[in-house]
């Protein structure tokens, strides 16, 4: 049998494209691999990341590592798809011949075509083959995006935003339901903008309706809003559905209205203040993933302090947050001056993720003495590992209850006493 070894680089978005490639593959009788530390195939295929600078370097470092191998005989051929090779075709078949093919975001459905002996059209249909644990999967509704924020490339790689058809993503929630997925991780880089292009309004409130009524969806969970024209009917869908989590992951990015203005986030300090202020309202217990910027062009000392004062009184149950990297063909590369040195970015850096750290200390502390619902994700050790409703794999907290004489099985829920709690982590015991 031909076995294909995939690489899955970047976000969980660039995951979904790699499940989908592999399923192709599978129905079309090869065997897929995926992050293989021992790869067993004569194929590598590479989904890349283009986003910063840090995604590129590794996205060429793995490339290139596999032209090593291939002139070493330990592999035949290379293909490399996805954001990296989307943005930087030309320069990359120039700069690494070795590399067999390239194929970009939207066109990697060819690159099983080309392989084949005998071509024939790439049947469409529901062969993905998920690499997460099995009872949970993230689901893409939508690709590209419409803001322009100054800094950010996504638009130059993935274009405008295109949401999927609602009975599409219907019939896919139903097929993830039929493999034993029970907790969806819903995706986009703008998901309250769905539905915008096909049906000339937002419709992510009914998608969402119409996924919590799917029998077998356990939880639902919501990733990359944007702040400007929320639609607030999603807050009521979260209420009165309770497999859809009280969480939202919305990247507010900065607070200073000098900031806002040049990121082109076209979203106020008060307007952001408002908002959070009626989620929390509208939504009791609701959990807050956000992500934040320092280091900007133009941020002064009394910007960041403006920040770090938001931090404090917003007080987000998550948060991530990074420094400013000068991508090519952004608004803020052609037109601000990169200014803020690199020391006084992780400088800030530091001490934002410092204050974060103690918020969330006492964030999780207050769940001491509470039964919550965890999903059992994983065994560690002496520990079951789990999620409550208020966490995403891989980015929030975990659980962890100590192994007894109950074995907990992986994908089941349980009711967990909690009884102790760090700044990322909450331990706990049976119900």
């Amino acid at each position: 049998m031909r076995i294909v070894d995939f690489i899955s680089l970047g976000c969980s978005k660039n995951l979904v494209d790699s499940e989908m490639l592999m399923g192709l593959f599978e129905a079309h009788g090869y065997r897929v691999t995926i992050d293989d530390p021992n790869p067993k195939g004569r194929i590598a295929v590479v989904n890349t990341c283009g986003f910063i600078a840090d995604a590129k370097e590794e996205s060429i470092n793995t490339i290139l590592e596999l032209v090593q191998a291939k002139s070493e005989g330990r592999i035949d051929k290379i293909y490399v798809m996805g954001c990296l090779s989307e943005r930087y075709l030309a320069d990359l078949e120039a700069e690494i011949p070795e590399v067999d093919g390239w194929y970009g975001k939207f066109n990697y459905r060819q690159l099983l075509e080309d392989l084949q002996t005998h071509p024939h059209p790439v049947s469409d249909g529901w062969n993905r083959v998920l690499t997460t644990p099995s009872h949970y999967a993230y689901l893409k509704i939508s690709e590209g995006c419409n803001r322009h924020c100054a800094y950010c490339a996504i638009p130059l790689i993935t274009g405008q935003h295109q949401s999927r058809p609602m009975e599409e993503i219907i019939e896919e929630v139903r097929w993830l339901v039929s493999k034993g997925v029970k907790e969806l991780q819903v995706i986009a880089q703008e998901l309250t903008y769905y539905g915008l292009d096909l049906y000339g309004e937002r419709r992510i409130a009914q998608l969402v309706e119409q996924m919590a009524e799917i029998e077998g969806v356990e939880w639902i969970r919501l990733h990359y809003a944007y702040p400007d024209q929320f639609p607030w009917e999603l807050t009521k869908v979260m209420n009165s559905h309770k497999n859809v989590c009280r969480y939202l992951d919305i990247a507010l990015q900065h607070i200073s209205d000098n900031m806002l203005e040049r990121m082109h986030r076209h979203f106020s300090k008060q307007q952001t203040l408002e908002l959070i202020d009626r989620l929390r309202r509208e939504v009791p217990g609701i959990h807050l993933r956000t992500t934040l910027m320092v280091g900007f062009p133009g941020e002064t000392d009394e910007d960041f302090c403006e920040l770090m004062d938001f931090v404090r009184q917003a007080r987000f149950e998550r948060m991530g947050a990074f420094a400013y990297s000068e991508e090519e063909g952004t608004y803020a590369a052609k037109h601000y001056a990169d200014d803020v040195p690199e020391e006084v970015k992780q400088r800030r850096l530091d001490r934002l993720m410092r204050l974060q750290q103690d918020i969330s200390a006492e964030v999780e502390a207050q769940k001491v003495g509470t039964t919550m619902k965890v999903v059992i994700d994983r065994e560690e050790g002496d520990y079951y590992v789990g999620r409550t409703e208020f966490c995403s794999p891989e980015v929030d907290p975990e659980v962890l209850v100590k192994k007894g004489k109950k074995r907990l099985e992986t994908g089941q829920f349980y009711n967990v006493l909690i009884t102790g709690a760090e700044e990322f982590e909450v331990y706990g015991e049976i119900a």
